[in-house]
Formats: structure tokens, C-alpha cells, sequence
């Protein structure tokens, strides 16, 4: 057997060791005795007829008074201390043993892990009900209202940007520039959805979302066009020329640089882009109203195809189908490709020739960051600690159990090739049989519609996460934060679970970590960290939790 642990442990719990002890003398045993048996004998007759009480006792066992000659009572009371003193002894040293020969957390045989089972929660597929009315969604769109745009002829100028990186990356942007549109009160250009050297994908924005919903539900709050004016001839000048360009934007830039940088540009060119345009809006420094507006866009304007919607509603169904009757099912974004390894420049556990492959891989990808590698593992120990790591399957696998799902659990898989491959997922796979991914759930012929476009499959993996009872992410990025801001703002009754990395990486370091103390640990620290609204700190994440700009009190 193999125990389940970490070679990158964080150091191991304070706790007692056995002590060697003196086992030729004693104090409590005195080593000399009085030898006075006509004393004995002179009292033992009117100790006899003297009825027990406290005195009798005092005056029997002299070893509560003054006398400390007699023998007797010394050797009963010594005796009887030193009886107590080896069971407790025998008892201690039992435990001692029976701590160190007991399984570390979860035994290993293999590829199949064997944790112990754990009792079922109450409230574990969903968040308690007291918890979850007291706030409400509140930045959809007020039909009736009076629209504040000015006519097309006053609008300050156009905006155009490209928004890059994945789907999620790319849905922020599309809620930014429309934010940025309303504090300049300029006319948005329809986005182009840029391709990036990562995902290689030429979709197109209406190739994803329905574009007559986005511009209809945005009409009071931003004026959009699906494309460049045809008074604007030189089309290509917009995407070529640095004249037409806005470069110098901050990340997190607030409202006023806006007003007072772009603003007179756009003026003066009528027409201009915006990039790179990757979190190039703040959050505390904005506008409680342009962040509502964000939220109104995210969660209400942009909405996918209805044949994504309808394949994702179906893919929901089944999973909620599974085993014959209705059943609640688990989604897990699994972070765990070659390149989410490789960028996080953590340690993992693999063989010798794994992490030589590895160390050549970062080498080439990252080489700035690799140097010479002698400072990465130290610096994977840190990471580590922080609990910024990605979270092996194994891993995932012995949280779960000891939040108390079992075995039957139905568990929807989104993620790309897992790095390590059927190895590496063979641990989860074994604890949690039901555990499918949408190719298996859907025919060849269903899904082939939407290969076309990388970003179509992102989308059904997006809406069926969307969908769960439980939500888990593994690690950050846009998916997982967008998944939990939605799910907290569409009412938060469904779990959505951010486990404690930096807590699990001390638990899977820590060699004296019981399985009972683990699993304590595991439920008391995550009852704070099932996707309820929490109050907005500085610099807070909005995709993450919309509370205060998005949510009203009930």
C-alpha cells in the first residue's frame, strides 16, 4: 500500500512524541519501610471498632496527616498510583501505535484510491434555505423606462474592439466594452471575437450569441451597430493603423481616464479601437450604475444560440436521468491540462521521467520565468502553500468523499485532455464511477454541428455547469468565476464549491493527519464556501460576486 501524499509537504503538525522512561526507580515507591509491627498491632484493635469517617480515614492512612512513618497506607496508595500511571501508560502507547499504523488519509493501492465512507450531510447538494432569501437579482432591464441616449447624429463617436482569449475572457470583454461605451456615451460597434494563438478559432460573435436579443435588451442603455458605418471607407485602416488605435489604456483603468484620454480622441477621429482591451475596466473605481450595467449585460443581454441552449438543456436532462429515475448531478471543472501544469509551475506528483519531460516543456514555453530552474522548487513549495496550485484528480477525489458524497454520485466533467491522461484520472474515475464528459453523454453525430467552432463546445460545458445541483472548480480562471457569479446572482440556492487550497495542501503534507481530523477540517472550513452572496471587499472581483452593484436586499 501507498499512502496519498505530497513530496512538496509543508511540514508536519505539533505534536507529542513518546518519551523514554525510567523504569528502575520510581518516587511515589519509598525505598525504605519502618519496621514496627508492636505499633501496628497497638492500633489495629480500636481501629476496628472505630466507625468509617473522614478522621477514621485520616487517621488510618497517616499518609494524609503529619505521620509518615506508617508504611502501610503509603505502600497501598503508591501501589494503586503506580497501577494507574502503567495503565495510562499502556493506554497512551496503544494509541501512539495505532496512530502511527493507521492509513494516512486514503490508501493507495495502484491507481485506485480506498478512502473510508463518510456520512451523507444534509444540506449537501444543496445550500440551506434560510440562507438564500435574503438577497435578489436586480440589473436586468426596467421596460417602461425612459431612455436617456442621445440621437444618432449626437453620439460622441464609435468604439470598436477585439475581444480575445477564450469564450469566458471574451464574454468579459463584450461586457466591458459596453460598459466603456456608456461612460464616453459613444455608439459600440458590434465585437469581433480575435483569434488567439491558444484556441485557433475563427468563430464569429453571432456565430455564438443571438445578436437581435443583445442589441434589443441594451437599446435603453447603449446605442449598438452590427458593423463599421458605411461612411467609414477604409475599413482595413481600423484594424492596421495606430491613428485609429487607443494603446495606452491601463488594466483596471477607472471611468475618468476614459473621460479624460479617450474620450477626445474619439471625438476627434469619430471611429477608433480599442486594444488590447483583456480587465481594461476597474470595478471600485467606476460607477455603481456602469457596474449594474455589466451585470444587466452578463447575465441578461448575452445569450447563446437557442440550438446551444437547447443542446445544453438536453445534456442537463440526461445527466439528471442517469440512473433511471430523477437525480441530482455534480459538475467539476477540471483544470488539469499539460498547459495549466505547466504555466502554474507547481510540483505534482509523477515519475522521474515526467517531470524531466515537464522542466523541458516550461523551459521552451516559458523560458523567463524558468531561467536556470534551480529557484522552482522553492518556488513550487510557496505556491503550493498558498494554496495556488491546481488541484490533482486525486486529490479532487479524496475532497469530495470527505464532504460526504459517495460513491453513485453523478458527476458532468468540463475540461480539456487531462495531463497524465487515464493514469492520472484513474483515482477519481475509480471513487466516482458516474463520471462523464459530453462526448459520452452526446452521439458523434449531435456534437458534430458544433465543432465547427472550438467556442460552441466551451458554451455547452459553460450551460451545463450553469444547470448543476453542485458546482466545483479546481482552480481559477473566467469559466469557474463567471459559473459562481451567475449561480450567486440567479438565487444562489444551488452549491457552488470554491475549495481551500492552501488548507488541502497542508492536510496532504501532513503525515499525522487522520482521516476523522481531515474530514472535520474539509466540512468546517467549506460551510463559508458554497457560492452564497459574500459583502465586496476593494478591488473585488464582479464576475465573481455581483452583490453589491447587481443584487438588491429581499
Amino acid at each position: 500500500m501507498i499512502e496519498l501524499r505530497h513530496s512538496s509537504s509543508i511540514g508536519p503538525r505539533a505534536t507529542s512524541s513518546p518519551m523514554k522512561r525510567d523504569g528502575d526507580s520510581s518516587p511515589l515507591i519509598p525505598e525504605n519501610y519502618p519496621d514496627d509491627d508492636e505499633d501496628r498491632d497497638r492500633h489495629s484493635s480500636k481501629d476496628r471498632d472505630r466507625p468509617f469517617s473522614w478522621y477514621s480515614f485520616h487517621s488510618w492512612c497517616p499518609f494524609f496527616g503529619d505521620d509518615s512513618r506508617v508504611s502501610p497506607c503509603n505502600s497501598r496508595i503508591s501501589l494503586f498510583l503506580l497501577v494507574v500511571l502503567v495503565l495510562a501508560g499502556l493506554i497512551s502507547a496503544f494509541s501512539i501505535v495505532n496512530h502511527w499504523n493507521a492509513p494516512y488519509l486514503c490508501k493507495k493501492d495502484g491507481i485506485v484510491l480506498h478512502c473510508p465512507l463518510v456520512k451523507e450531510g444534509p444540506s449537501l447538494w444543496e445550500n440551506p434555505y434560510s440562507t438564500t432569501t435574503s438577497w435578489k437579482p436586480c440589473a436586468e432591464r426596467r421596460d417602461g423606462g425612459i431612455s436617456d441616449l442621445p440621437t444618432e447624429n449626437k453620439t460622441n463617436g464609435y468604439i470598436f474592439i477585439h475581444a480575445e482569449g477564450g469564450l469566458n475572457q471574451q464574454r468579459i470583454a463584450i461586457c466591458n466594452a459596453v460598459a466603456v461605451a456608456k461612460i464616453m456615451n459613444a455608439t459600440l460597434i458590434l465585437p469581433v471575437l480575435k483569434q488567439d494563438q491558444i484556441w485557433k478559432d475563427q468563430t464569429k460573435f453571432e456565430d455564438i450569441f443571438d445578436v437581435d436579443h443583445f442589441i434589443d435588451y441594451l437599446k435603453h442603455d447603449v446605442r449598438i451597430v452590427r458593423d463599421i458605418p458605411d461612411w467609414f471607407t477604409d475599413k482595413s485602416e481600423l484594424f492596421t493603423s495606430i491613428r485609429r488605435t487607443v494603446k495606452n489604456i491601463p488594466k483596471y483603468a477607472p471611468a475618468q481616464f476614459y473621460i479624460d484620454n479617450v474620450l477626445p480622441r474619439i471625438k476627434e477621429k469619430k471611429i477608433m479601437a480599442l486594444k488590447p482591451f483583456v480587465d481594461r475596466l476597474g470595478y471600485d473605481n467606476v460607477p455603481q450604475e456602469i457596474n449594474r450595467l455589466r451585470c444587466r449585460v452578463n447575465y441578461h443581454a448575452l445569450k447563446f444560440l437557442p440550438e446551444i441552449e437547447q443542446m445544453a438543456d438536453s445534456l442537463a436532462s440526461r445527466m439528471r436521468n442517469r440512473t433511471g429515475s430523477s437525480n441530482p448531478y455534480m459538475a467539476l471543472h477540471l483544470r488539469f491540462e499539460k498547459g495549466m501544469v505547466g504555466l502554474s509551475f507547481c510540483d505534482f506528483v509523477g515519475t522521474r521521467e515526467e517531470k524531466a519531460k515537464m522542466a523541458e516543456y516550461r523551459k521552451k514555453e516559458w523560458p523567463r520565468r524558468y531561467k536556470n530552474g534551480s529557484h522552482l522548487w522553492q518556488l513550487a513549495l510557496q505556491k503550493r502553500k498558498e494554496g495556488r496550485c491546481p488541484l490533482e484528480p486525486a486529490e479532487v477525489a479524496v475532497l469530495l468523499r470527505a464532504m460526504g458524497y459517495p460513491k453513485e454520485t453523478q458527476i458532468y466533467v468540463a475540461s480539456g485532455q487531462v495531463y497524465g491522461g487515464h493514469n492520472r484520472m484513474a483515482p477519481l474515475r475509480n471513487m466516482f464511477p458516474n463520471l462523464v464528459t459530453k462526448e459520452e453523454l452526446a452521439t458523434k453525430e449531435e456534437l458534430a454541428g458544433f465543432r465547427k467552432h472550438v467556442t460552441s463546445l466551451a458554451a455547452l460545458d459553460f450551460l451545463v455547469c450553469l444547470k448543476s445541483d453542485v458546482f466545483v472548480m479546481t482552480h481559477g480562471g473566467n469559466f469557474a468565476k463567471l459559473i459562481i457569479g451567475a449561480r450567486r446572482y440567479m438565487g444562489h440556492s444551488q452549491k457552488s464549491i470554491k475549495p481551500d487550497k492552501g488548507l488541502m495542501s497542508k492536510s496532504f503534507g501532513d503525515p499525522y493527519m487522520g482521516w476523522a481530523n481531515f474530514v472535520e477540517d474539509v466540512v468546517v472550513t467549506h460551510q463559508t464556501r458554497t457560492g452564497l452572496p459574500e459583502e465586496t471587499f476593494p478591488n473585488y472581483d464582479l464576475w465573481e460576486n455581483p452583490l453589491t452593484p447587481c443584487m438588491c436586499k429581499a
